[in-house]
């Protein structure tokens, strides 16, 4: 690292005035930053979107969760471009995959919510540490700018949200009216497998925005390091004293000349022998660590020995021997209740005496924890284990669940229905259209229970039983459910009587989808 070919000025600055210098760094290669970032994302997220078209929630997660793994190439661009070598854009794609092979793995587990993640980044990647040194590292780098660097992240936060709700906003200006017209409640509720195609539009806007923020968010996390190195090591004295030494390399031949005449030889008279006093002067004058002041009451010796015995002592050296856990005292203030919850805890006799009674102690809350954790996503996802992980016992759950008689008021129980459901449909639509869309939803959901074998019960609802349907993999089926309930709500709700194509389509659907069960009626 050349401090020399550095393309900023190196001085210590404030952490804000280092942020700012962050984003003067983006700006200036904003063009190679914005778009290796698209290049190296928009494959990913398109990915994550096809593999997970019918959960776009899943795709957006995946595809955030791996933000730290995407930010590993700004950051070698601008470590290359802050020392005037800018890669292009190819060796930039080419240096990717050598970037994420160093502890990929704790980026996207355990330090995945580290909010001064690109504080921390640097001291990975530029200076390859790992494990204690990390750690070391990062405990000095963090006794300054860390809240800085944890603000950044905050308001980057912030900022990504803001940005994406605009975005959308934009898109929701420009789409037509013809098809807002269209829309309704269990559109925005996202009840409607239509909109997949639209949620991954907005997903697409998010992915757009951090091609905008992750660089500047990079970039400003990296000036922070810089900022902290140059105050530690002492970059700007560094320069200083190299732009010395090339000023005097200058007038360096002008001071040998000099030199030379001023070793011409001397006068014979001063190549007399020196008398006894000009030996001693000689002698004293003769290098710092040599005996001077030979003939005064305090000699040289003693006055080292006297500024040594100083210098050991207090203020110029405090020495302190902790044999115990402590936090880090604060600059400006006392510490927090927690902190002292903590620090007296520690103190305690049964940590001195017993410190594996409290790792024990520790462990069981841990297992507790995560004992808990699971009982409560098991019991959180059971319907979904119960129908998916095992086919068998799914099936066997199906037979030994009772079947509810009503659903939200509906009776669907098959002795309520009428032997032939199509035709009771078509007789009742002309004048109680009502009851007839009621009796053909109340005989789909009798058929979706005792003979699809659906794990309906009594508390679900309409959105619900769809979501089921969705699981089935039966495309066929879920559309005429979606359709049926669509219609079934907006009169319900609405009031909204359909039209007679309507009925039409839904009986000619009906015999489609259940062709073969209609002889059953």
């Amino acid at each position: 690292m050349q401090l020399n070919d550095a393309s900023m000025a190196i001085r210590p600055r404030t952490a804000w005035e280092a942020l700012d210098l962050g984003v003067l760094l983006a700006r200036r290669h904003a063009a190679l930053l914005m778009l290796s970032w698209a290049l190296v994302t928009l494959p990913i997220f398109t990915l994550f979107s096809l593999l997970f078209w019918q959960y776009p929630t899943l795709a957006l997660l995946l595809f955030w969760w791996l933000k730290p793994l995407y930010e590993r190439l700004p950051l070698f661009i601008l470590s290359k471009a802050l020392f005037g070598d800018t890669p292009t854009l190819r060796q930039s794609i080419r240096a990717l995959p050598q970037l994420l092979r160093s502890q990929w793995l704790a980026s996207v587990t355990w330090r995945r919510f580290s909010v001064t993640r690109s504080f921390d980044l640097p001291v990975l990647q530029l200076e390859q540490l790992s494990g204690s040194a990390r750690q070391q590292r990062l405990a000095v780098l963090g006794q300054r700018d860390s809240r800085a660097a944890s603000w950044l992240t905050l308001v980057g936060m912030h900022l990504e949200m803001g940005l994406w709700l605009g975005a959308l906003a934009l898109m929701y200006m420009l789409i037509p009216q013809q098809m807002l017209a269209d829309w309704n409640w269990q559109d925005l509720l996202g009840m409607s497998g239509d909109w997949l195609w639209f949620e991954h539009l907005s997903n697409l806007m998010y992915a757009l925005v951090l091609a905008v923020w992750e660089p500047i968010y990079v970039a400003s996390g990296f000036s922070l390091y810089l900022n902290r190195r140059t105050t530690l090591e002492a970059w700007d004295v560094e320069l200083t004293f190299r732009r010395l030494q090339a000023r005097v390399k200058t007038v360096l031949s002008v001071l040998l000349v000099g030199m030379g005449l001023w070793l011409l030889p001397v006068p014979n008279a001063a190549l007399a022998a020196p008398d006894a006093d000009e030996t001693v002067q000689t002698k004293e004058a003769s290098g710092p660590q040599s005996d001077r002041l030979l003939k005064q009451p305090l000699t040289s010796r003693e006055a080292s020995e006297r500024i040594s015995e100083l210098l050991d002592q207090p203020p110029f050296r405090n020495r302190e021997t902790v044999t115990r856990w402590r936090f880090t005292e604060e600059a400006d203030g006392e510490p927090g209740w927690f902190a002292r919850l903590l620090e007296r805890l520690l103190r305690s006799e049964l940590v001195a005496q017993r410190p594996d009674r409290l790792a024990s102690v520790i462990e069981v809350f841990l297992w507790a924890a995560l004992f808990g954790l699971t009982g409560w996503l098991l019991w959180r996802y059971r319907d979904w284990i119960k129908l998916y992980v095992n086919p068998r016992q799914t099936l066997r759950f199906r037979q030994r669940q009772p079947a509810p008689s009503a659903l939200f008021g509906l009776d669907v129980q098959p002795e309520s229905l009428p032997p032939d459901v199509i035709a009771e449909v078509q007789r009742l639509w002309h004048d109680h259209p009502r009851e007839a869309l009621g009796l053909l939803y109340r005989a789909f959901l009798s058929r979706l229970l005792h003979e699809r074998q659906l794990p309906l019960k009594s508390s679900h609802t309409e959105g619900e039983i769809l979501e089921l349907l969705r699981h089935e993999a039966q495309p066929q089926l879920l559309d005429y459910a979606e359709a049926l309930t669509r219609h079934w709500l907006g009169l319900a709700y609405g009031n909204q009587l359909p039209p007679d194509a309507t009925r039409d389509e839904l009986c000619q659907r009906w015999l489609t989808v259940f062709g073969s069960e209609a002889s059953h009626d």
